[in-house]
């Protein structure tokens, strides 16, 4: 019973994760008691959104590889309905755009975008473009991508362990605070399969992962006093352009 409940327990975290990062369509209804414990299973996700964008670069192959890139950065963007990438714009208008962190969270919570958002968006879409560019030219871009997908998903996780949320209401504080228990399960199940497809790569791809991770955290603590959803969205945005960089300098 015990080896029962166990498993039904994990399936339902990797069902919550896949309901909550991902637009994919799933049967029935998903369990969102567990919240913030099955965060472990987050990097899940990535590898469904890495999954269907490397099928988007796979499907355009014969066009040209800039066409191709740009079609499989579609997919993983469809994939997410584009959450992570609302997080990263929301976060650059609040942080930079408020004097105080009263004016940055609502700036944060405003659905229109300013300019920070419009230029983070830019180079964040350009920068993660032109990496899969040249993964796609270098014939690799497989085991980076999946890999990048899947790292860049526990810099979340940690994020919420570490600090508390910023605003009294949000889908952070509806998910709630994980135990660092979770974080580090997170990371073990992202990089051993990173490890495997890449090689010491992933390592470094850790280690730079980390080094933003703990600044946009000391950032967001200064900034505004913890945590949002758009910092988490941030934070999974920075750590996969650092994922495909380093994997990219590995390979090219």
């Amino acid at each position: 019973m015990a080896g029962t409940d166990i498993m039904h327990r994990v399936f339902g975290d990797l069902r919550l994760a896949l309901g909550l990062l991902t637009r994919l369509p799933l049967p029935g209804e998903v369990d969102l008691t567990r919240g913030a414990a099955a965060s472990w299973a987050w990097p899940v996700a990535g590898l469904a959104v890495a999954l269907a964008g490397g099928i988007g670069i796979w499907l355009t192959s014969a066009l040209p590889v800039g066409l191709s890139a740009a079609a499989g950065l579609a997919v993983m963007i469809l994939v997410t309905g584009a959450m992570h990438e609302d997080g990263l714009a929301d976060t650059a208008d609040g942080l930079w755009g408020g004097w105080d962190r009263a004016r940055r969270l609502e700036i944060m919570k405003d659905s229109r975008i300013g300019t920070y958002g419009v230029i983070a968006l830019i180079l964040s879409l350009l920068a993660r473009w032109s990496l899969l560019v040249a993964l796609i030219g270098a014939g690799a871009f497989w085991p980076a991508l999946v890999a990048a997908a899947l790292l860049s998903r526990v810099p979340m996780v940690f994020v919420m362990a570490m600090l508390d949320p910023a605003r009294p209401g949000g889908l952070s504080r509806a998910v709630g605070q994980p135990p660092l228990g979770a974080a580090w399960g997170a990371l073990a199940l992202a990089l051993i399969p990173a490890l495997l497809l890449c090689g010491g790569a992933a390592v470094w791809a850790v280690i730079g992962i980390a080094l933003l991770t703990l600044g946009i955290a000391a950032i967001a603590q200064a900034k505004i006093g913890g945590q949002t959803g758009d910092i988490l969205g941030a934070s999974q945005q920075l750590a996969e352009i650092a994922a495909l960089a380093v994997l990219t300098a590995a390979v090219t």
